[in-house]
């Protein structure tokens, strides 16, 4: 059975991020893919990197070098794992600290990648397919690429994207959400599940939200 990964990043539990994600999750169950869906301040994972976790180019058994339970468990997953989904909102063009240390400690050399020198290009160990991203926000699609570049673009699918070989990357950006109507966020979670379905692109996502 395919493995699928969805982390969701929001502090309320009752929050759109964790709607879209649970959409997410939902269409790929109905795919058939055993999912295993991570609420990680519901998990309380802890995002402080170890510093024997700070490594880049001697991994050792990188599954569980520094590692607490939960993030070796994280890590495992994401080595198996053919897509990963990962919700959260954009906080000061940046996601929440606690998906920051998820990247910090969960994609690691060793497990998402590995260098052979600090500054050599990365070699990608993962059997992903898919990475599916769906954020929220509150400025509108046009000032968020205008004035602020969408810097979440920046790092999901420039850097992070940059690191996982020819897994595609797919994105949805819901914003705003406050003040959004039911209507509307019907539209995301469509969206999201089109996503996770494999369907649409980045691109069409926001041109139709």
């Amino acid at each position: 059975m395919t493995l699928s990964m969805v982390v969701v990043a929001h502090p309320r539990a009752g929050s759109f991020v964790h709607a879209l994600g649970e959409a997410a999750a939902s269409t790929l169950v109905d795919a058939g893919h055993d999912v295993r869906l991570h609420d990680l301040y519901g998990e309380e994972f802890d995002p402080v990197l170890d510093p024997s976790e700070a490594i880049t180019t001697e991994p050792g058994d990188a599954f569980t070098s520094g590692a607490d339970p939960l993030t070796a468990r994280h890590r495992r997953e994401l080595a198996e794992a053919d897509t990963v989904v990962v919700a959260h909102p954009n906080w000061w063009g940046k996601p929440p600290a606690i998906m920051a240390g998820w990247i910090d400690r969960v994609l690691v050399p060793g497990v998402a990648y590995q260098l052979d020198s600090a500054d050599g290009l990365p070699t990608c160990l993962l059997r992903l397919r898919r990475l599916v991203v769906l954020n929220t926000g509150d400025t509108s699609p046009e000032r968020e690429a205008d004035v602020f570049g969408d810097p979440l673009a920046a790092i999901w699918e420039r850097c992070v994207g940059a690191y996982l070989g020819d897994a595609s990357v797919d994105r949805l950006l819901a914003t705003p959400v406050s003040g959004s109507t039911v209507e509307q966020r019907a539209v995301w979670l469509a969206q999201a599940r089109a996503l996770a379905a494999g369907g649409r692109t980045h691109a069409e996502s926001r041109a139709s939200g």
